[in-house]
């Protein structure tokens, strides 16, 4: 996975931390297609995930208003609602504002 390309600040970032649990049932499939979905709606920006024992992912958006949108979207609301019934323990999600970003690419 690439780190994604975002514009100029500002925007806004999720970050949804997790911890697991063993159940498995359906999970990868319901993760991939929430991230596809969520590259089709207005003002997302990109994502980036990474997972041990602890998962992160950061999705990156134009707006609070782009992320209200995605947070109700029927299909991810769906997902939500597995989430707590059976793939984790334990969630976070967070909102943030992005004032400033940099980096570096040996490209």
């Amino acid at each position: 996975m690439r780190i994604a390309a975002t514009p100029a600040v500002p925007y806004y970032a999720v970050i949804f931390t997790s911890n697991r649990t063993t159940v498995d049932a359906g999970y990868e499939t319901m993760a991939a297609a929430m991230v596809r979905l969520a590259a089709e709606q207005p003002g997302f920006l990109g994502i980036e995930s990474a997972s041990d024992s602890l998962g992160i992912t950061v999705s990156y958006w134009e707006s609070l208003e782009a992320i209200a949108a995605w947070q109700r979207n029927s299909a991810h609301l769906i997902a939500q609602q597995r989430g707590r019934e059976m793939w984790y323990h334990e969630f976070k999600t967070r909102v943030c504002r992005v004032e400033r970003d940099y980096g570096f690419n040996r490209e």
